[in-house]
Formats: C-alpha cells, sequence, structure tokens
C-alpha cells in the first residue's frame, strides 16, 4: 500500500506488510494533521486502548510493541487519556472529514474495531464509554486479558491467560481480531442512591474508591431527573456481573493489598495465589462459625425482581444461608466458571428457568452459602443457587445489624456503607440497549438466536415475589454516564453521527 501525503507534516512512517491492514494515518486521528491518499482503506482499522498498569509490567511492554506495529498515535495508554475523550475526538473529527467528502474516513468509520487491553473494570470503562456514544453502528470491542479475573475475554473466546507482548503475538493477535465475529449482548444500567452524612465528610464513600463504571467523579446533577435531594445518586453500567457479599468482600481484600505493596503483584500466578490465600485468611470456609448471619443477605436487603419489560415488581425471597448474590450476564465468574450452568428439564418447566443467553434481555441472579459452597463449580455440571432470571432487580438496604457490606462491578470492588438512621440505600439494576463485541472461537457466551445455543440438559439439579411505578426512574436510564461524557461540539450536525 502506497501513502501520498497531500504536506509535510505527520509523525508517523508508512507501515510495511499485513499491518496495513490495521492502520490508520495521522489525520483521521489528529484533526490538525495534514490529510493523506491511501490507494485502498485498511480493511480492518483499530484503536488500541492499553492500561499500563495492568498485568505487571505486561502493559507498558504492550504498548511498546503495538507503536511499534502500528500507528504510534492509534494506541492509548489509559493512565494518560480517558477514552472518552479520545473517542469523542475520533468521532467528531469522522463527522468533519466526511462533511468534505473523505471517502476513507467514511470506510475506516464503518470498519472500526476496539481493542482493549487490561482487566474486566478496564474494559468495562471502555464499553461504558462506548454505550454512550449512541451511534447507529457502535464499533465493536476485543478484549485482551491482562488482569486476574478475565472474565470478560474468557467469555468470548480470547483466553484467560495474560498474553506474551512481543511481535509476532501481537499479530497472531490482530489477525484473530481481522477474522472474529460481532456479537451483541446486553448492557445492564445501575442506579445507587445513599443519602449525604451529616457528619464527616461530605462523601459517603471517597470518589477514588468506587469502579470508573459508576462514574464517581460525576455524580447525576442537581437537574437530573434522579437527583433527590439530600442524596447522593450514582449511575453507571455493567456487562460481566454485580455481586455483593463474600467475594466482594475478598476482592476488595485483594485490591486493597495491591495498592498498598504493589510490588508484589508482578503476575497473574502470583496474584491468584494470593487471592486464594485471602479468601482462606477471610474465613469463608467456615462462614457459619466466622461470619454473622447480620451479613446475610436476606438479613441485609430486601430483593424485589421484575421478571419481563413492563411487568410488576415481585420479592425475592433469598435463603437466609445465603452470604453472596450474583448478577450475572456473562457465561464466566471468578477466573471461568459458570455459576449459573445449564437449568435441567425439570428446572425450565416448574420455575421458566432458561440457559444463560447474553442478549434475551434477562439477568441470571445466583446465590452461594459460602466458598465450599463455591466450590461445587468445579463439577461437570455445578452451579451455585438459582435464585431468578430478570429484566430489573432492585435492593433496598435498611438500618440493620451490619455497618457496611461488599460489593464489586465487573472486577471493581469497594465497600458500602449501610443506613444508619431510619433510612434507605438503594442499588437497581436494569436493562439498557446492547454492545457489540468480537467474538473468537471458541466462544462460551450463546446468543438466544444461535441455534447451537443449549436449550437444556436432561438432568436435574439444584435445591429449591408488589406492584410499583415501573417508570420512577424511566428518565434517568438514558445513558451509562452520570455526567455529559460525550458532548459534540455545536458545530458539528448531531443527526449525522447517530
Amino acid at each position: 500500500m502506497d501513502l501520498h501525503r497531500n504536506g509535510t507534516n505527520g509523525s508517523c512512517s508508512s507501515p510495511c506488510g499485513p499491518l496495513t491492514d490495521y492502520y490508520i494515518p495521522d489525520y483521521i486521528l489528529k484533526p490538525d494533521s495534514e490529510q493523506i491518499i491511501l490507494d485502498n482503506a485498511p480493511c480492518c482499522p483499530v484503536v488500541v486502548f492499553i492500561n499500563s498498569r495492568s498485568g505487571g509490567q505486561l502493559g507498558s511492554s504492550l504498548i511498546k510493541t503495538y507503536r511499534e506495529l502500528l500507528n504510534e498515535a492509534q494506541v492509548f495508554d489509559l493512565s494518560e487519556e480517558a477514552p472518552d475523550k479520545v473517542l469523542h475526538r475520533l468521532y467528531c473529527n469522522f463527522e468533519k472529514l466526511k462533511s468534505n467528502g473523505d471517502l476513507l474516513a467514511i470506510q475506516i468509520q464503518k470498519s472500526l474495531r476496539l481493542i482493549v487491553a487490561g482487566g474486566d473494570g478496564t474494559a468495562s470503562w471502555l464499553l461504558g464509554v462506548v454505550s454512550d456514544l449512541k451511534l447507529s453502528h457502535p464499533p465493536p470491542v476485543a478484549t485482551v486479558p491482562l488482569g486476574t479475573g478475565n472474565n470478560l475475554p474468557f467469555s468470548f473466546g480470547w483466553g484467560k491467560k495474560n498474553p506474551a507482548t512481543d511481535q509476532a503475538a501481537v499479530k497472531s493477535f490482530l489477525a484473530q481480531v481481522k477474522g472474529a465475529r460481532e456479537m451483541n449482548i446486553d448492557s445492564w444500567h445501575i442506579i445507587m442512591r445513599m443519602r449525604i452524612p451529616q457528619d464527616g465528610p461530605c462523601d459517603p464513600i471517597a470518589p477514588l474508591d468506587l469502579p470508573h463504571s459508576l462514574h464517581a467523579f460525576h455524580r447525576v446533577s442537581d437537574c437530573d431527573s434522579l437527583n433527590v435531594e439530600g442524596y447522593h445518586t450514582f449511575r453507571g453500567g455493567f456487562w460481566n456481573y454485580f455481586s455483593m457479599g463474600m467475594d466482594a468482600q475478598v476482592s476488595y481484600e485483594f485490591h486493597s493489598e495491591r495498592k498498598r505493596n504493589p510490588e508484589k503483584f508482578k503476575n497473574q500466578l502470583t496474584n491468584q495465589g494470593t487471592y486464594a490465600k485471602l479468601g482462606l485468611k477471610q474465613g469463608w470456609f467456615a462462614a457459619s462459625l466466622t461470619h454473622p448471619s447480620s451479613r446475610n443477605i436476606a438479613q441485609l436487603a430486601k430483593v424485589k425482581i421484575m421478571k419481563r419489560p413492563g411487568g410488576q415488581w415481585e420479592e425475592l425471597m433469598i435463603p437466609r444461608s445465603i452470604r453472596s448474590i450474583i448478577c450475572l450476564n456473562l457465561p464466566s465468574f471468578s477466573g471461568g466458571f459458570n455459576p449459573w450452568g445449564t437449568p435441567g428439564t425439570r428446572k425450565v418447566q416448574d420455575r421458566d428457568l432458561t440457559a444463560p443467553y447474553v442478549d434475551d434481555g434477562l439477568i441470571e441472579v445466583v446465590g452461594f452459602r459460602d466458598a465450599w459452597h463455591g466450590l461445587v463449580l468445579l463439577a461437570p455440571n455445578g452451579h451455585g443457587t438459582r435464585l431468578a432470571q430478570a429484566h430489573r432487580i432492585r435492593f433496598e438496604f435498611h438500618k440493620g445489624a451490619a455497618e457496611h457490606t461488599f460489593m464489586r462491578i465487573d472486577g471493581e470492588p469497594w465497600k458500602q456503607p449501610l443506613p444508619k438512621e431510619d433510612d434507605t440505600v438503594v442499588v437497581e439494576i436494569s436493562h439498557l440497549r446492547q454492545v457489540a463485541m468480537l467474538a473468537n472461537d471458541p466462544c462460551k457466551s450463546k446468543s438466544v438466536n444461535d441455534p447451537s445455543s443449549p436449550s437444556c440438559h436432561s438432568h436435574d439439579d439444584d435445591d429449591s415475589n408488589s406492584l410499583e411505578d415501573e417508570d420512577e426512574w424511566e428518565d434517568g436510564r438514558k445513558k451509562f454516564g452520570a455526567a455529559a461524557t460525550f458532548k459534540i461540539p455545536d458545530e458539528v450536525e448531531i443527526a449525522h453521527l447517530s
């Protein structure tokens, strides 16, 4: 492929070999660069986002290799520039170039694919930004497993082991991205509301302690329909899972220890060993002896579900022994386990349960009693206690014996204070649109429209719900970002973007 420059500006040199398939010229990425002419548009242009702090030193090494093989300007270090700023700049420039009749910009936008390398939290951060763009054809996303659990990459066939960072490995991965198929998955909107403390700090949770996906620095504004005087309301999204209880507590201790001693967390195997030790130290293998029943889910919260769009809220009865609850969108949790499994024929008929599809508008709700209960996932047909499948789920926390609990979204945990007075903390999860992922074979995630997807198993397995305002928070369920994370300049016609 020949590159013909219309000027002398531009820092990138001509790529060589097959990597021209992925190459994006400077003027597409940098609005002030000189335009060039390509004989042919790249068949698989990519923009790469890498968390340099993930995977020990692997993140920094991956950035170096990708920048050697591609245009440096199409590879971004997330510790230096946030993805919303990058994509805002890119799509505004697309619109400007398209209005000038630039055919290359049209082709690149049409075939653009995104690559994100990091943990599950990093991948979810990018998915949230892409969702907030509300494009008619959003770019699909491929995930590089650079974290500890790597549930998102594993769910779509990208593996769960940290990758090699040499040029041959990166070229191989790019070839897989080019051949990958698009797959839509459900996006889940989460709202969390809690009272502003009268004493102490103004924030009930330090902003840095909340995950990226809850947009901690951008709570809903005073003019937002979700805002309630005297309360903080956070809005975010997730694509893999929301969990609460013992698993989130172990994850919180792991992340806290990693912040205190980052030098001890240099590779995936060491991280997984430390994670297991913390689980033992927390006493979850003897939870009935070491943890008071006041921390069990049934004692902490009242749980309500809405099974189908426009349906009624029903109370979900949680067994008193359940200490951990997981709302699961993908068939991968805690490093590749599937807590839902595939329900047997009797469960399908008696309880209206189905296999876990990633695009059916339903989230699977699973419970665990203790760490021993979690070990059943090692068995071929092992699964947790299937509680429900729902289109929306709401947790209401009232004053009780526990002062706090632990929550986690897509691998990012935090310590959640609970009401001290006659008050309520509310967490509500609801379905909101879909996002496109790139799937590689073998892919664990299944579509409800895929004829090869499982329907049910013949075996029978595990042991064994008030009308409220459907539109209470409807106006607030328009995007994942609590603030205007994506703004189009006044001179750009928004209708062209969507």
